[in-house]
Formats: structure tokens, C-alpha cells, sequence
């Protein structure tokens, strides 16, 4: 046991589990543990490390900020947030930006948004309309407004009574969800692409149904973007494949490129529904999250990302789609879009976690037997075929 392992086990809580593995060291697709051995990481810290470990241009653009200006407080406006604002506002459209620490704290936006709106269509009393939709087998955090939104017994378990005020329907069942709305109804919250909940997508007519029936209903249409946004899936947002414009959109994960950043962006029409006080943080979108954010979109875009994630992952993936028939006791499904994508396997995938990273890959389980494969989005044809090459060996093994 390492020093690093004995530590965690002593003074950690263990809601985690044990770690096996002590990573001390990554560049570019690869982590190194503490023996020095090389690992290509497809699971990218859950669609963090979206430029992949350490890139020299947000190392430089943070160790700057560092020695600058780490923190000011949102009692005071700088100059990176309000240039990450513009650069987001660019990609989503007209509106405004809102910055936090995490996916949770920018979906609690996204809720407390609805509830705004639930009481501006309610002549400004409370409670009148403020029930939100969300989608079965959705994962949208674990604070409590965030459980509330995520219908499973794994996360909702030992933390009921849950807050009031939702409702869920069948993702790609629009009927499903019309059959929900009721005069309480302020907002549909749906994440564009389930990560948690085994990498299940949302159809392309699906969204665009989900925006007539808010528009008929004079609903908000809040779109998570924690996981599957960023560039992840060949666009910016995984929902631009639909052609849809949503009321609000929730971001996370690979906006910071490693350091905790949260985002909310919304439209022109809803933006003004926070007015001063009604919310705040006080550590989101500081100089610290907010440089290493335009670090992380200067990589995405100066690199053209997109274009890399668009070229490899349409081959990669049809050389997944060939484990199915070549283990078929083995492997069900491949699911997913660009680099998010899952192994919906007919066993618990943890096992064979552990085998994958003993043979050098890292990768993440996930809900319904699930392996979930999260390249970063400089991965190369031949990093998808490295990694490949990995899950043919060990599925033979098994």
C-alpha cells in the first residue's frame, strides 16, 4: 500500500471506495502512476480534462493568472469574466452568462431559474407554477435540488423526503413528458446526452418536440450540458445536432480544462429574471477559473477540436461496433456521439474497469452496465486505436 493509498484510507471518507491506483503525473492523453507507468486516459477526470492533461498553453495562461490575481470576489467585475462571458454568449447565443464552481451549483441555477419564471407567469406570487420535468434515468448532481431532479434509487436513497416540485418522463417519449404538464409547470430539464445514466442520447426529434411543447406551454427549456458539452461530441453542445435554441443552458466538466468551473448561459427574453441578490457564489468565476477557461477554449479552437473529434470518432466508433459481434456474450450496444462513448455490456462493467486500467486504459463505469469511454479531444486515430487494440485484448482475456 503507498503512502498515498494509506492516507486516503485513514483520513478520506469512503464514499468513494478505496483507490487501487495513485495517479501523480498526466500529459497529453496519459497519466502516470506512482511506478511511472503510462496510462492512456479515456476517462479524462468524467470529461474534464478535455485538452488532455497539462497543455502548455493553460499551464502558462494559469501559472500568469497565478502570480497575478487568484481571487476577487464577484464584489468586483475583471477582465476574464466578462471576456468568457462574451465568448460563450458568442457560442449560445444572445443572452447573458452566470459562473459558479460545478455542474451541480450551475443546474441549482438552472432550477432556481425555473422557479423565477414559475413565479413571474404567477403575477409574482410564490409556489403557483414551479414544478419541473426531468427525464427517468437522468443524473443532474447531488445537492438536493439536484437529487430531486435524478430519479434514481442510487442517488435519492437514504435522503428522502426530497424536495417537492418534479416530475419525470421517459427520454425520447414525448408523449411522456406532455402527459406531465400541469398548470404547476414552469420548465423540461433534460441533459442532451445521459452520462451517468449510461450515455443514452437524446434523439434529434425528441429536443425538437421538448421545444414545441415548452413554447406551447410557456415553459422553460433548460438543457444540461454538464457532461456532453464543451466540444465532447463534434459540436460545441451536444443539442446543435437538433437545430434547437434552449432558455437556458447548464456547463461544466471541460469548460475550466482541469480547474472547477461552472457556467449557466441564458437567453435574452429569461436573463433578467436574476436581478441583484437573487443569487450568488463566492468563489465562481474568478480570475483563476475564468483564465483557465479561455485557456481551455483557446486550445479548442486554436487546435480545431471539433474537426479532430468530427474525423476520428465515426471510424472509432464502427471499430467498436465490431466487439458486438465478436464478443456478443459480452457486449449489447455501443452508444454515443464524437468522444463520449459507452459499452452497454451484459455484466458489471467495474471488473473489467480495473482489468482495462491494469492493461493501460483508463476508463469509467457508468449506470446500466455501462463502460464509458471519454477521450480527451486531442486523442489522435491512433490513440482511439491504442485504446481499441487495449479492449480487444482484455475482452478476449475474459
Amino acid at each position: 500500500m503507498t503512502t498515498a493509498t494509506s492516507l486516503y484510507e485513514q483520513y478520506v471518507l469512503g464514499n468513494y471506495g478505496p483507490p487501487s491506483t495513485t495517479f501523480v503525473r498526466g500529459e497529453g492523453v496519459y497519466v502516470y502512476d506512482d511506478s511511472n507507468r503510462r496510462l492512456l486516459d479515456f476517462g479524462s477526470g468524467i470529461a474534464v480534462t478535455n485538452i488532455g492533461h497539462c497543455h502548455p498553453h493553460w499551464v502558462d495562461a494559469v501559472q500568469k493568472q497565478t502570480a497575478q490575481l487568484a481571487h476577487i470576489s464577484n464584489l468586483y467585475a475583471h477582465e476574464s469574466q466578462g471576456l468568457l462571458a462574451e465568448r460563450l454568449v458568442k457560442k449560445a447565443g444572445p443572452g447573458k452568462a452566470f459562473f459558479c464552481n460545478s455542474g451541480a451549483e450551475a443546474n441549482e441555477a438552472l432550477l432556481k431559474l425555473a422557479r423565477l419564471h414559475g413565479r413571474k407567469l404567477s403575477d409574482g406570487q410564490e409556489a403557483l407554477r414551479y414544478k419541473v420535468i426531468t427525464a427517468e434515468n437522468a443524473f443532474h448532481g447531488r445537492t438536493f435540488g439536484g437529487m430531486a431532479a435524478t430519479p434514481q434509487e442510487k442517488i435519492q436513497g437514504g435522503f428522502r423526503p426530497m424536495l417537492d416540485g418534479f416530475a419525470h418522463g421517459k427520454l425520447n417519449d414525448l408523449n411522456s413528458f406532455a402527459d406531465k404538464i400541469d398548470d404547476q409547470t414552469a420548465a423540461i430539464m433534460v441533459e442532451s446526452i445521459q452520462g451517468e445514466g449510461g450515455i443514452q442520447p437524446c434523439t434529434p426529434e425528441f429536443l425538437q418536440g421538448l421545444r414545441k411543447l415548452c413554447d406551447d406551454n410557456n415553459l422553460l427549456l433548460l438543457i444540461d450540458e454538464v457532461q456532453c458539452g464543451i466540444a465532447r461530441t463534434g459540436t460545441f453542445f451536444a443539442f446543435e445536432e437538433a437545430g434547437i435554441q434552449p432558455d437556458a443552458i447548464g456547463m461544466a466538466k471541460g469548460l475550466g480544462g482541469g480547474f472547477p468551473m461552472g457556467a449557466v448561459w441564458i437567453a435574452e427574453a429569461h436573463a433578467g429574471l436574476f436581478t441583484p441578490g437573487s443569487h450568488g457564489t463566492t468563489f465562481g468565476g474568478g480570475p483563476l477559473a475564468c483564465t483557465a477557461a479561455l485557456a481551455t477554449l483557446d486550445v479548442i479552437e486554436d487546435e480545431d477540436l471539433l474537426s479532430n473529434v468530427k474525423k476520428n470518432s465515426e471510424p472509432w466508433i464502427a471499430r467498436l461496433q465490431t466487439l458486438i459481434r465478436s464478443y456478443p456474450n459480452l457486449v449489447d450496444e455501443v452508444r454515443g456521439r464524437g468522444y463520449m462513448v459507452g459499452l452497454a455490456l451484459k455484466t458489471d462493467p467495474r471488473p473489467i474497469v480495473v482489468k482495462l486500467r491494469e492493461a493501460g486504459l483508463v476508463a469509467i463505469p457508468a449506470g446500466g452496465n455501462v463502460l464509458r469511454l471519454l477521450p480527451p479531444l486531442i486523442a489522435s486515430e491512433e490513440d482511439l486505436q491504442a485504446a481499441t487494440d487495449i479492449l480487444f485484448k482484455v475482452f478476449s482475456e475474459l
